[in-house]
């Protein structure tokens, strides 16, 4: 049996389940009778005094400038706050309630405002509050921290949520995971666990699994689940799985610090196709300078209901905090075909792959298209962000979708929200985008090529019947001669050129791809070092004679046995 979460710090852990329940009992929202009011206001004061003296305590544990001691220091500055502590207690007198309903009252207002505010990193904060004020009722109730010194086994915490002073306390030596029921990717406690290394899984459903204390469990830190009392076989994979990992962070250690150029010097952009936020975690892992493709598709792919422009908009600011400033593309949502989402009505067409899919579908559904692009133009107000399109094909198409720009635009300032703004760019798909291409350059800022698309549509096979694949590979002198025009059409006008099909992700085709022209590769997570590896074993000259020699082989079978070396 196993839960599932969203990875913040990447890793795979072994231990004995230890469940850290912080929380206070059920609050009496009863009234109280004036008699018991002095007796709630001092239980008050004592449950701020109590925590500010555990938390005073955790700081003297830890060096003034470290980032525990920075997050101790605002849960103090809280509670010293005597204007915050009046206003408790006057609730507590006018309206006749416990200390633990005025706390939660004024805390929860606190937090709401917070949350309220259009900058995701101080509306995290608000989920720092409402824990604040957990604690704070769970003093009221005379609870006791868990002293973990006596910790002598590998052990995986699992916790409703942890203070900043909470994790500091953490014996880390023999802890070896971290599993929340709350928090995200922005979370203090995420940053904290990313900083010591930590495995941890966030926004965990745990409780529905009953997960005793001392069950064996794994936190796999891979693939974003907890593995329950697992049994000899899963563990000897699980045991694999770790052993994998930590070759690949060996390497890692030696490449990934390392530019992607080739020997004689020739730079290229790598950066990584991902779907989630699982997979943007894992990027500083093999050093993609970015992401060239975040298919915002799969946020639908386990959902049955649409996420809202707050929801989406929250998410891309997640993204922005996690790359750091790096390259982050956005395609808008790529449906139809092959992707059906449960969350969307299904299409019944005679050929769907020519039918209502990517770009089609979000000009016929525009207000699902402008709720996103909302989204997407709010969060840029935190972020660099380029935008591209997928499917498109001529430019009545951008000039439509720029009009649905504009329009939120317009509303964004009408509703007094912030956004900045998007580079923008297309994903070169079909031939009919190539051969429109210079017509659409005018309004875009980069492009990037889609070679599963594009080998499909230009050999009229369909990508997801095994019996064509083989006949009709990506690797073919038609495609190739499709990239290499696009290429030079987008450099006349001094247009970057990125790859993100299938073909970027493959070490032998890679240097093939530079040699054409390609400015950046944008490829899978797990192929991203081979790839690295590839360009910086080659000189630029030999990518150049191999892209010459390529383009005038007119045989599949032909240019296959070149790029493998066989000719």
């Amino acid at each position: 049996m196993s839960v599932t979460g969203i990875v913040v710090s990447s890793g795979i852990a072994f231990g004995k389940a230890l469940h850290l329940n912080f929380h206070h009992e059920k609050i009496d929202y009863r009234l109280i009778p004036s008699s018991q009011i002095p007796q709630e206001s001092q239980r008050l004061h004592h449950a701020f005094d109590t925590q500010k003296q555990y938390l005073q305590q955790s700081l003297l544990k830890l060096e003034a400038d470290s980032a525990h001691a920075a997050l101790i220091e605002a849960d103090l500055l809280i509670l010293d706050d005597e204007d915050l502590v009046a206003e408790i207690d006057s609730t507590i007198s006018k309206l006749q309630v416990s200390a633990a309903v005025a706390i939660e009252r004024i805390f929860g207002h606190q937090a709401d405002e917070l949350a309220a505010l259009d900058d995701p990193y101080l509306a995290n904060r608000a989920e720092d509050v409402l824990c604040l004020s957990r604690r704070l009722i769970a003093r009221l109730n005379g609870a006791q921290h868990f002293n973990l010194s006596q910790l002598d086994q590998d052990t995986i915490i699992f916790a409703a949520d942890l203070t900043p002073a909470e994790f500091a306390m953490l014996p880390l030596d023999h802890i070896s995971g971290l599993v929340l029921h709350t928090g995200g990717v922005t979370s203090h406690t995420a940053i904290l666990a990313r900083g010591a290394g930590l495995p941890a899984l966030l926004s965990c459903q745990y409780e529905q699994a009953n997960i005793a204390n001392g069950t064996d469990v794994v936190l796999n830190g891979v693939d974003g689940e907890v593995v329950i009392a697992p049994n000899s076989a899963t563990i000897k994979q699980l045991l694999a799985l770790k052993q994998q990992d930590e070759s690949r962070k060996q390497q890692l250690l030696m490449l990934k610090d390392l530019p992607a150029k080739t020997l004689d010097g020739k730079k290229v952009g790598l950066l990584a196709n991902v779907g989630s936020l699982n997979d943007i975690s894992h990027l500083a892992d093999v050093g993609a300078e970015g992401i060239g493709l975040f298919r915002t598709e799969f946020m639908l792919m386990n959902t049955n209901t649409l996420p809202d422009e707050k929801t989406q908009y929250q998410f891309y600011c997640d993204a922005l905090h996690l790359m750091a400033g790096k390259t982050f593309t956005i395609r808008t949502l790529d449906v139809g075909a092959d992707k059906e989402l449960p969350c969307l009505a299904t299409i019944v067409e005679d050929n769907p792959a020519l039918g209502l899919r990517g770009i089609r579908y979000s000009l016929s559904n525009p207000e699902l298209f402008k709720t996103q692009i909302k989204a997407i133009l709010r969060a840029a107000n935190h972020g660099p962000i380029r935008l591209m399109f997928p499917m498109i094909n001529q430019i009545e198409e951008l000039d439509s979708l720029f009009e649905y720009i504009e329009q939120c635009k317009a509303q964004l300032i009408e509703e007094e929200k912030g956004f900045g703004e998007l580079s923008y760019g297309i994903v070169v798909e079909t031939p009919a985008a190539v051969l429109n291409l210079k017509a659409m350059l005018p309004l875009l800022d980069f492009i990037s090529i889609g070679t599963n698309d594009l080998t499909q549509y230009t050999m009229a096979a369909d990508r997801t019947n095994p019996l064509l694949t083989r006949q009709y590979p990506s690797l073919s002198p038609a495609v190739l001669m499709l990239i290499q025009q696009t290429i030079d059409v987008a450099h006349q006008r001094n247009i970057r050129v990125s790859l993100c099909g299938e073909l970027a992700s493959d070490p032998k085709v890679a240097p093939l791809l530079v040699g054409m022209g390609i400015d950046e590769l944008s490829v899978n997570l797990s192929a991203l070092l081979e790839v690295k590896s590839a360009l910086r074993n080659i000189n630029y000259q030999t990518c150049l004679s191999q892209a010459e020699h390529a383009l005038k082989l007119t045989r599949i079978d032909e240019l296959a046995r070149y790029i493998n070396g066989i000719d």
